[in-house]
Order: structure tokens, then C-alpha cells, then sequence
């Protein structure tokens, strides 16, 4: 924030023509008087957005600390293995336990590191008075990213204990701690119960009308986030392709499809949503259009190919040991499948259409958990069912009350992500809004959006997919308006 020379701006406040002062962080001119004020203003607004809630995270760390917090399930696993093994076992766990507590110690010293280093900036930007609008918004993302990070320490969903079974040899490869790779880019989540998002948007692609410009979309459906840049992937329907767009980025990038409607191999007909394996660079594409799901290489592949036929696809999904869901509309089914295989099994619905517990009556999009229970958006019973793995039957989870706006129902859902504590978000089309079902609630609250339909950026116009990054902020596909919102997460920490 700096004065300029004279100028004939107005101020934004009086609107006296002496307005010598302008705002560098939100463009404004103010007269002297006035642009003191709005300095004090932003003065006493870095105090509280930044430096309270910088107070907040040592404060959680000072916790943390004192609690001992740990991923006692991690531990608890060694502790199993080692009593159901053999005395030599125990040297081996007591090793493995060395590995993990290293392993967190590392964590925490590297995430203290990257605190002491805001910290020190933090001070140094209040001592000389050197900030803006841009600034605070800047050290809000900070703080809300090592708050994520500290809260994951307690209980990590990147690192695994593998354990073998008796009857090897070598003992030292019997149980070890490995941190693991994310290879699949899946829409799972990791929220904390009391967390909040802002109630604006902000418009992270598209936004520029419908068109199929590469700063264009036309209503987009599906949304995948890359947690390693912060890059995304969308099912541009309309336009018949899958755009990646890089964080911040002003345009968008064809990486399938984009060459009209069809159902040729270089071609795509509305396709509704995506998988992106990234141990492999593919992509896993619901084709709607064309009732296919197609396998298409990131690696500038010209065109993809088939891997499942003659499917009124709607959702994908894929469980931790590599198994792809789909909903099937027309049969009002989830099939799991083998990649690579010809025939899938049927893990939901599967029983006609209907609204009993063990049919479904227009599939949507799924969410499978690590348990390998499977969540459907029942669209035309306005509802999302669980099913259990094996089970023969499924639980309303969410909705099921009839079509309505109320706290209780459903309208046209879509998009849905369970978080670790099993709390159902799911994509409300016809209300406009995202919705949250904690687990066991016979009510949802909005988290976004459900402000009717319109363009304004706490407004959303029919949303249908939506995806969470790895900080907790929301990106949500606003179809109507032929755009991707951010969302982004408020102070989340618990007392």
C-alpha cells in the first residue's frame, strides 16, 4: 500500500476529488484522511485473521505436545502382530516402532521448520508494516495448510504399517513402516468436524461464458485435484473433452477428447467424470455419450481406448487396491471391476428400479471408503445410500425424504466425498448447494452455496461434481454457470 502523486480519482469513501492515495492491494483511491483510516482498518484486520490465528496453531501445537498425540492405531497394529508371532518378533517390532516414531519425529520437526519460518515472517512484516490485502490472504493459506498438516500427524493417512504373516524367515522384512505415495488422485477427504468454508467463491476456471475457448468451459460436470501442484482436472461436457487447468492458471489445457462429439477413439460424447492414476499417467473417463469408459494416457496420447463397453455410465470410483467402481443408470447398479477385465460384479442396486433398500432408481456418482463400502447418489429417490461391502441391502445415509430444500431432503443429488469420521458431503443440484450429513444425522447443513440459483460468487447454478484439495478447501463444478469455484476453509482447529 503506497500514496501516489495527485491525481483526479475520487476518494472511495468521500468521493472528493483529492484523492492522493492508492490502495496497491484492492486498487482503491482514498483522500489522506481516509486512506489512514483504511490503513488503521487493514492494520487491526492482519491482527485478528493472521495473528490470532497463528496464536491459534501454536496453541494447538503446545496441545499436541502435551497430549502426546500419536496415531495410536498404527501402533496398536504393531502391538497385535508382535503377541501373535513368536518371541524373535519382538525385536523386530520394537525396530518397527523406532521407524515410525522417527518417521513422525521427522514430520513434526520439518512441519516446526516451515511454523518458526512464519513465524519470523510474520513478525518481520508487522514490525516494518509491510502488508496488503494480497499479503493476509497469502498467510490465511499458510496457516490453514500447516494446520491441515499438523492435524493429519494425529492420524496419518499416508503412512502404513505392513505386517507378513508367520512362517518367513527373514524376520527384518516381516513388519516395517512405510510412508505412502498417493498414486491415485481420489476425491477423499481428511475434514475436521468443525470445519467451515468461506461463504464466496472464488473462480478458479472458467468464468468467461459458455464457449470452448481454452479459458472457456461449457458446462463442466466432474472435477479431479492434483494435491502435488494444485493443477485439476475437469470434464468439460459441452465441449466433448478433459481440460487440466494449473493452479492460478488463466487457461486450460486439452488432454482428451476436444475434437467434437464422437465415438471415435481420439474422440469423447459428455463425458461426466474422471480418475487420474498417476502411478500409471492414465486417465479413467465416464463417456457417457458413447456408454464406454475409456483409459487414455496423460503422456499427449492423441486418443484412449475402451476398457469397458455398453454402460450407462454416470460415476466412477476406485478402492485403495486398484478396483474400478461405475454406476450404471439405465440398470440402476454400482459394478466393481478389475481393470482389465471383461465382466464386473454388482456391489449396489442391481435389483430394478425402486425405492426398497436394496434398489436404487438412477445412479449418479459413488464414493467408495477404505473399508470398501460403496455411497451412492440415488438421484431420482433423492437420497445417498450405503452399502456395506457384501451387503444385500443398503442405508439412507443422507435425504430419502422426498424432493425439497428442506435441512431433511434432497434435490437431485450428485457429487458425493465421505470424510475419515464417515460425515456424507454431497452435491445438492437442485437446491443449489453442497450439503453436509454428519454420520447418524437425520439432517444435513449447508457448507456452500444455498443461496438460489444465480452467478453471484455466494451463489451457485446447478453444481453437480465437486472435489476437496488436501488443505480442506472446496472446489466445486458449477455447471450452469460454466465455471469451477474454490471454496476456500476457515480456521479449523478445536479447543
Amino acid at each position: 500500500m503506497a500514496a501516489t502523486g495527485i491525481s483526479s480519482n475520487r476518494c472511495s469513501i468521500c468521493e472528493k476529488n483529492a484523492a492522493m492515495c492508492n490502495c496497491i492491494g484492492c486498487k482503491a483511491f482514498f483522500c489522506v484522511k481516509h486512506f489512514n483510516e483504511h490503513r488503521q482498518q487493514l492494520s487491526m484486520q492482519f491482527d485478528h485473521d493472521v495473528v490470532k490465528a497463528h496464536d491459534e496453531l501454536l496453541e494447538y501445537i503446545n496441545q499436541m505436545k502435551q497430549l502426546n498425540n500419536s496415531p495410536s492405531d498404527l501402533f496398536s497394529t504393531i502391538d497385535q502382530w508382535e503377541i501373535s508371532t513368536i518371541e524373535i518378533a519382538k525385536r523386530t517390532a520394537d525396530r518397527a516402532r523406532d521407524q515410525l516414531t522417527q518417521l513422525l519425529n521427522n514430520e513434526k520437526e520439518t512441519l516446526q521448520k516451515q511454523v518458526e519460518s512464519l513465524t519470523q515472517e510474520i513478525r518481520s512484516r508487522r514490525e516494518e508494516d509491510e502488508f496488503a490485502e494480497n499479503d493476509l490472504r497469502q498467510f490465511r493459506e499458510k496457516i490453514n495448510k500447516l494446520q491441515q498438516s499438523f492435524k493429519q500427524l494425529a492420524r496419518p493417512n499416508n503412512v502404513n504399517v505392513i505386517a507378513s504373516q508367520i512362517g518367513q524367515v527373514d524376520w527384518n522384512r516381516l513388519i516395517c513402516v512405510d510412508k505412502q505415495q498417493e498414486t491415485i488422485l481420489l476425491r477423499s477427504a481428511n475434514i475436521d468436524i468443525n470445519a467451515t468454508w468461506s461463504n464466496n467463491g472464488i473462480t478458479v476456471a472458467g468464468g468467461n461464458g459458455q464457449g470452448n475457448r481454452l479459458n472457456q468451459l461449457n458446462s463442466p460436470q466432474g472435477i479431479c485435484v492434483d494435491n502435488e501442484d494444485q493443477s485439476f482436472y475437469i470434464t468439460d461436457w459441452c465441449n466433448h473433452r478433459i481440460m487440466k487447468w494449473p493452479s492460478n492458471g488463466k487457461t486450460g489445457q486439452v488432454v482428451a477428447g476436444g475434437n467434437g462429439a464422437g465415438n471415435s477413439m481420439n474422440q469423447l460424447n459428455n463425458p461426466l467424470d474422471i480418475i487420474v492414476d498417476k502411478e500409471r499417467d492414465n486417465l479413467i473417463i465416464c463417456d457417457s455419450g458413447n456408454q464406454r469408459v475409456m483409459l487414455w494416457s496423460c503422456r499427449n496420447a492423441p486418443s484412449g481406448q475402451t476398457i469397458i463397453s455398453n454402460i450407462d455410465c454416470r460415476g466412477l470410483a476406485m478402492d485403495n487396491n486398484g478396483f474400478l467402481y461405475v454406476s450404471d443408470y439405465k440398470n440402476n447398479e454400482v459394478k466393481r471391476w478389475r481393470i482389465g477385465e471383461s465382466e464386473g460384479i454388482v456391489v449396489a442396486g442391481g435389483n430394478g428400479k425402486g425405492n426398497r433398500l436394496d434398489q436404487l432408481n438412477g445412479a449418479q456418482y459413488i464414493f467408495v471408503d477404505r473399508d470398501r463400502s460403496v455411497y451412492v447418489s440415488d438421484m431420482n429417490n433423492y437420497r445417498v445410500m450405503k452399502w456395506i461391502e457384501g451387503a444385500k441391502e443398503g442405508i439412507v445415509v443422507a435425504g430419502g425424504r422426498g424432493k425439497g430444500n428442506d435441512l431433511t431432503q434432497l434435490s437431485s443429488p450428485y457429487g458425493v466425498i465421505v470424510d475419515q469420521s464417515d460425515t456424507v458431503y454431497v452435491v445438492d443440484c437442485g437446491s443449489h448447494r453442497i450439503v453436509r450429513w454428519p454420520n447418524g444425522a437425520i439432517e444435513g447443513s449447508v457448507v456452500v452455496g444455498g443461496n438460489s440459483c444465480g452467478d453471484k460468487t455466494n451463489q451457485l447454478n446447478y453444481p453437480v461434481g465437486f472435489s476437496f484439495d488436501r488443505f480442506g478447501n472446496l472446489f466445486v463444478a458449477d455447471n450452469g454457470n460454466s465455471r469451477i469455484q474454490k471454496f476456500n476453509i476457515a480456521s479449523s482447529l478445536s479447543s
